[in-house]
This record gives structure tokens, sequence and C-alpha cells, in this order.
């Protein structure tokens, strides 16, 4: 079991400063709660911290419920590559959001982040007024794990029994519609649970707990460890053979920190829509890998990988591979889920474009015209199963609403985001009709 020592935990100063001379981006998503359409004409203020802070942006949302991308004052983005620094000091701006539609409950949400050189989406969920619901409670999104201070991780082997008597775990591996996160430690009965589909899961946990201005390497490799251990915990049904009534918790002492309401990178969701089907393997070891890390400067943990230590092997040249080799061994490989759940239709296997037809271009253009009809930015297509300009016009469309390359092309990323898109504004849509 792996040694682990904790330098003492001293309270980190306030990094808060009107003398930021690097900037980051900021996009606003705000959408009903009661069905996922996007709100139009929402107004957002943005602020300084604090009870007196300053505005410093009014936005409103267009027909997809998204402001344009406003440019905010933030710490060097060196800051937040070096552990020594970035310890020390933090290396992100925070910001006050308050967003107010007509017939809707006014939201507030503290703490958005934002890192130099990065685009933050922040996603709000309104409620509406005169439905009975009780009014969404004010976001607060906690220091990040690399910063504040936080309990480290509880020791576990790597790999769980699975001959225990009155275990039940399952055949395959398979990638879960969504996660019930439970926002405590397993035994706090007054914590929360929330269902939350498991790619949203993943960008939320990685965004907390590693630096969007890491190398691209960097965050692979640490987005695969987080799928890993968050498969793991599902494969092996851990809390619920336990008798918990959920998936995984949002403690750093048991999982991974999953902040309710908190602003996502795009950096990082751009990987995790590549490779959200991945896991880290053993040969001979059919569940997936229970990952663990921590950070390396407060805390270390032997024959573990840490997060600074992950940042220093990226900028130095290490692809995500070699990084979690250097890590977990030269046994540790990635692997690819046997099934993903609550898709209507699966990747193709090859990028649909201008001149493709048959029934998964039928099946695209299914999915993206039941999309059109609630995000109006994006074209309305025939159902003719024949991808010509104007299936490719509407996929580009889309894919500039929800933060894609432009390309107008159908890769394994637009395919399953279009997927994803359409499950969240039909299923509650039917649920609510």
């Amino acid at each position: 079991m792996p040694f682990f020592h904790v330098q003492e935990a001293v309270a980190p100063p306030d990094a808060s400063s009107p003398s930021f001379t690097n900037h980051g981006l900021l996009q606003v998503h705000v959408t009903s709660i009661l069905n996922n359409f996007p709100i139009r004409d929402a107004r957002v203020t943005i602020k300084t911290p604090g009870s007196d802070g300053k505005v410093v942006e009014q936005l409103t949302t267009d027909s997809s419920g998204q402001t344009q991308e406003v440019s905010l004052p933030a710490p060097a983005e060196s800051i937040s590559l070096d552990a020594a620094q970035a310890t020390d000091t933090r290396p992100y701006a925070e910001y006050d959001l308050t967003i107010e539609a007509p017939g809707y409950e006014p939201l507030s949400i503290s703490g958005t982040e934002i890192l130099s050189g990065s685009t933050a989406l922040q996603p709000a969920a309104m409620t509406p007024e005169n439905e009975g619901l009780p009014p969404e409670d004010s976001v607060v999104i906690p220091d990040h794990t690399l910063y504040g201070i936080y309990p480290p991780k509880i020791a576990e082997p790597e790999i769980k029994p699975v001959n225990e008597s009155g275990e039940i775990v399952l055949s395959r591996v398979v990638v879960p519609e969504t996660i019930v996160v439970h926002d405590g430690a397993p035994t706090d009965r007054s914590a929360s649970n929330y269902y939350v589909p498991y790619r949203d899961y993943i960008k939320n946990v990685a965004s907390s707990e590693i630096y969007s201005t890491w190398p691209e390497s960097t965050i692979l490799a640490n987005v695969l460890a987080i799928m890993s251990f968050t498969l793991n915990r599902v494969y092996t049904e851990f809390y619920r053979n336990q008798g918990y009534d959920f998936t995984i918790t949002s403690s750093t002492a048991f999982d991974h920190k999953w902040i309710y309401g908190r602003n996502i990178f795009q950096s990082i969701s751009l990987i995790v829509d590549e490779v959200f089907d991945n896991y880290l393997s053993r040969p001979e070891v059919r569940q997936p890998i229970l990952t663990q890390y921590c950070d390396g400067k407060r805390v270390q943990c032997p024959n573990w990988m840490t997060q600074w230590g992950s940042c220093s092997l990226g900028e130095q040249g290490y692809s995500a591979i070699q990084i979690l080799r250097h890590f977990y061994g030269d046994s540790i490989y990635i692997n690819t889920a046997e099934q993903i759940s609550g898709i209507p239709a699966s990747w193709p296997g090859n990028n649909l474009s201008i001149g493709s037809s048959g029934p998964k271009v039928r099946q695209l253009q299914e999915q993206l015209d039941a999309i059109a009809t609630v995000y109006a930015a994006i074209p309305r297509v025939s159902i003719d199963g024949i991808y010509g300009p104007a299936t490719a016009r509407s996929v580009s469309a889309f894919q500039s609403v929800f933060g894609l390359p432009e390309t107008g092309i159908v890769d394994f990323r637009t395919w399953y985001r279009i997927s994803h898109i359409y499950v969240s504004v039909t299923r509650i849509a039917e649920l609510n009709g």
C-alpha cells in the first residue's frame, strides 16, 4: 500500500487582484431545469467576487441559450504550470454571475473559474416560475482541488476482488448513461444524490482536479485515469454492494471531486468527447483499473500518478500512455468499453461527410432535425439518408453551438455529442409531455 506524506495544511492566501494582465474566455449556457431547453434573452451579469463586487460585463443569451464569449482578466498562465507558484497563488480568477430571464427564478453562481488562455463554459439551469418547483439553490464553486485544502485519497487496492459472497459485478465493461453522485462522504445521509450524464461527470471532475492550461497529453492521461477509476466503481458496483444507492461520491478521500453547477473548460470537454469510451486495463484483468492519484505537491503517493508530475512529463513531450506507464507501470494499457448505454445508435465506425448515404446518415439526420427544433441556430434537415450540403451545413452549425471544430463532418466526437444532446432534449420533453 502506498505511503502518504501530507504536508502541513496552510490555508491559501486570497489571490484575487485587480491587476491581472492576462485573459481567459467565458461563455454561459442557460437552459431550463425542467426540460434542458435553451433560454433565449436571459441577462447574465458578471461581477468581481464579494458583496461589493464590480460589474465587469452584462451579456444576453441567443437562440441557443448561449452568451457570446467574453474575455475576462486572469492571472498569468505560467502560474498554473508551476506547482510551487500555484500552491501559494491562485492561478485562476474567480467571478460571480447573476442570471435573470422572464418567467424564471433568478440564479446566482459564485466562483466561476477563469484560466488564462482557456475557454470556460458555465452551465446555468434555471427554474421556471409558477411550476411548483423549489427555486434552484445558488451555485457556489469552491476552490480548485490543486489550490484549496481537501482530504487526500484513502488508499485502496487497484483491483477489486470479485468472488466475495454476495458481490455482484457486471459481465462486461459498459459506459453508463448516468452516474449517481453522492455529494459528500459515503456515510453522510444528509448529502444529496445527483443523476449526472457520464460524460458531464467526467468533464466536471477533470475541470475540478486538473488545469486546462496543462499539455494535451497530460490532460488526456488524467482524463483516462478519472474514467478508469469511475468505471471501476460502476463495474464492481462498489457502493451498491455496501447497501448504498449511489455510484460514487464527491469526497476526495474516497473518490473524485465533483462540484454541482461548476464551469468546465472547453479543452477538457473536447478530449473527454474524443475518448469517453476508453479506460485503463492490465493483462488478464477484466475490470477497469482503480487508477488512484494525488497532487504530488501537498501529498506524495508512491506508485500512483501525481498530477503535478504528469504536468511536468507532458511538458517534456511524454505521450499520455507514457505518462501513465511512468506512474502505474509498463503493464497498463488503454482499453475500449464494449458498450455505451443510453444512445439511440452506435458510431458507424467511419466519418460521415458529403457523399455518405445509408441508414446511419438517416439516423444522424433524424437526431439533428429534432435538435434543430429546439436550437433555432441549427438549420432543419431533410431526412433522406443522403449526406448533402444541407446536412453538412446543419452539422457545422451544431458544432459551432456546442463548441466542436466546425468541419461539417461527423466524426466520433460529433456523432456522440449529437446523440447526447438529442437524448437530453427529447427524453425529458417526452417525460413532461
